[in-house]
């Protein structure tokens, strides 16, 4: 049964309800919303900390809709940014949740590059990988 009566527009929600429905089960948690900020906060980090050919890759593997999240507010030529540390990454996601009581921002970063692991091709992934100090490569450690 067709929810928008376009297609695309079906597909991309179901995808997107797939994608947010996979990364509450890594957070544990059934919150939607919490699943998508994570989401969103976390891909635009990784996003500019990345070379802008790499990043427009990624973001060729998301569902259309959360493409459309994922470009919001990009602004490519002051990327990629000078993010070096696990510290300084994870600090960007404490600071988009500081009114989140259960803020455990390693966590979050943790289980979106598992979902972006388990959704994204390992080809692709590499590629952002190659990209990152290797410091940053360790949050992707145990996926």
């Amino acid at each position: 049964m067709s929810t928008t009566g376009l297609p695309v527009f079906d597909e991309t929600l179901h995808l997107t309800n797939i994608w947010l429905k996979d990364l509450g089960d890594l957070l544990d948690s059934d919150d939607r919303s919490l699943a998508y900020r994570a989401l969103r906060e976390t891909l635009h980090i990784l996003r500019d900390r990345l070379p802008v050919n790499v990043a427009a890759a990624l973001a060729a593997q998301l569902p259309l809709l959360l493409r459309g999240a994922y470009y919001e507010g990009w602004r490519p030529a002051a990327t990629p940014t000078n993010v070096r540390h696990t510290g300084e990454f994870v600090a960007q996601i404490r600071q988009a949740f500081r009114d989140t009581p259960a803020n455990e921002p390693e966590r979050i970063v943790r289980a979106v590059f598992s979902l972006l692991s388990a959704r994204v091709s390992p080809g692709e992934i590499e590629n952002v990988k190659k990209c990152l100090p290797e410091e940053l490569r360790h949050l992707w450690a145990s996926v």
